[in-house]
């Protein structure tokens, strides 16, 4: 969750981001918008075409962006993206990115190569007026400004969930983007560079113990591949042995990967255990500090909480919806911004919403929200452009349907689970199935290319154990590395929106 927004009766973020933008206009002609508003036509009397905006480059942003250029023509609309980077990042992959297997950059899809004719406006969308059909932008230079909108698309994606846990805004490490995992990789050579040079045996052991909060995919993924790279990394340091490495894996489940099936979980759990990574299930974490981590376990007798020193704890625990969405005052179900199965906000003509953000009911499940996965985003974008297409007199509607295709583990080297369209596999089967599914859903003939090398080479080459530098200086928090604190105080819900809450 991000951190609490204050509710002061100072002035809101909000209404200080409208007046600098209304102050605008004593300004020259090129610092305001030079199109006219939604609805209005151009100077010359003709009428201009919709401006659809999208809020995220994400998973869900990018590829309804794709799927719109190839279904309306140039003349039918004006595409907009807002988003604080150029290029999505594939985050299935980020755990890869941290144990040196994959360049980061090479996970990176550049939106301006993606998109044809889609205007690409770097900075965050920090708030919405429906009412006013207006997006407010902060951008990345630090302006504020305001965009029109006839149909507005909000894809803004999640961010780190800390579950309020204590500490763990302040000396966690997430796992979002791929700032957060090149700077890991960085601290967990520089934990190891730091023991090298220690001479106290307790302090040499918690620098080597590192901590991964969370047994779903990225959380297991990381624990595993980390492992491997941090016992091969000793190598490179003479008073490191590879026995002072110690992994855990800590999660309030009773078993790993429960969202997969059981088999999958223990095939998983059999792995982290071959390579010595501790698993602590049905375990939850009760604080995190700059030198430790609590955790309070259901077998510990009398509730006892255990104590393990390490400066290094990985939240991988979950995700929350953007705080963009607490901002709009529409109604929200844990957070997600209430939609129908065609994507729409009721209420509010021409708002869409999909993606992690969006709580889009599953008629396979009895119209259940859809899971937060990069596989619902991707369909759900498909679906979701059809139907704003359709909105605008291209094509029908249509409600969206998940089929499941299964899901894929990457456990580094050759270890994998996956179940492919129902198919339980394991070991080198799983590893292809796992591989090839990444390569296809990359969908970047250029990305694609440079991932298949940096595999190539990760079998043959020994890995560079270099620091870059990004892990100097102090220890950025979850918060300022995903940017959750830039949007103004939540508007009020209506009472039948705080009923979903």
């Amino acid at each position: 969750m991000p951190p609490p927004l204050s509710a002061s009766p100072a002035p809101s973020l909000s209404a200080t981001l409208r007046r600098l933008v209304q102050s605008f206009a004593g300004q020259p002609a090129a610092r305001r918008m030079a199109r006219p508003a939604p609805g209005q036509g151009c100077p010359g009397g003709a009428p201009r075409a919709p401006r659809v905006v999208v809020v995220g480059s994400g998973f869900a942003g990018l590829r309804l962006l794709r799927a719109l250029e190839r279904l309306l023509p140039p003349e039918a609309a004006e595409l907009t993206v807002i988003s604080p980077v150029d290029h999505l990042p594939y985050a299935s992959l980020m755990p890869q990115v941290c144990a040196s297997s994959v360049e980061p950059r090479h996970l990176a899809v550049a939106t301006r190569r993606a998109l044809r004719r889609t205007v690409l406006r770097l900075g965050h969308a920090v708030d919405v007026d429906p009412q006013a059909r207006t997006v407010t932008v902060q951008g990345n230079d630090g302006t504020v400004d305001q965009l029109g909108w006839d149909r507005l698309v909000l894809a803004p994606g999640s961010v780190t969930s800390t579950f309020d846990v204590p500490g763990v805004r302040d000396h966690a490490i997430g796992l979002k983007n791929l700032n957060q995992a090149v700077y890991l990789r960085d601290h967990v050579l520089r934990q190891l560079e730091l023991a090298d040079a220690a001479h106290d045996v307790g302090e040499r052991r918690a620098l080597c113990t590192f901590v991964v909060v969370g047994g779903g995919y990225t959380g297991t993924e990381l624990a595993a591949q980390m492992t491997r790279f941090t016992r091969r990394a000793v190598a490179n340091y003479p008073r490191v042995r590879a026995e002072d490495i110690r992994w855990a894996l800590v999660d309030h489940s009773s078993r790993l990967l429960h969202e997969l099936a059981a088999p999958l979980g223990r095939r998983a759990g059999e792995v982290l255990a071959a390579r010595g990574v501790e698993v602590r299930l049905r375990t939850a974490v009760t604080e995190v500090g700059e030198r430790f981590v609590r955790m309070r376990g259901a077998d510990d007798g009398g509730g006892a909480e255990r104590t393990i020193d390490t400066r290094t704890v990985v939240w991988c625990a979950g995700v929350a919806p953007s705080p963009l969405m607490a901002t709009i005052g529409l109604p929200t179900s844990h957070g997600r911004l209430v939609v129908d199965e065609y994507f729409r906000v009721a209420g509010v003509a021409g708002l869409f919403a999909l993606g992690d953000a969006a709580a889009v009911p599953d008629l396979t499940r009895g119209g259940e929200p859809a899971g937060q996965t990069a596989q619902h985003a991707v369909r759900q974008a498909t679906v979701a452009a059809r139907n704003l297409a359709a909105s605008l007199g291209h094509g029908n509607a249509r409600p969206y349907r998940h089929h499941d295709l299964g899901f894929v583990v990457d456990l580094g080297g050759r270890d994998a689970v996956a179940n492919p369209l129902g198919l339980t596999l394991h070991g080198l089967p799983a590893v292809v199935a796992t591989r090839a599914y990444h390569v296809y859903a990359l969908n970047n003939g250029s990305n694609r290319a440079r991932v298949l090398s940096d595999w190539a080479l990760d079998l043959v080459a020994p890995h560079q154990i270099v620091q870059l530098g990004f892990a100097r200086g102090p220890r950025p928090t979850i918060a300022s590395a995903e940017e959750t604190g830039i949007y103004p105080t939540a508007r009020p819900q209506p009472a039948a929106a705080r009923l979903l809450t």
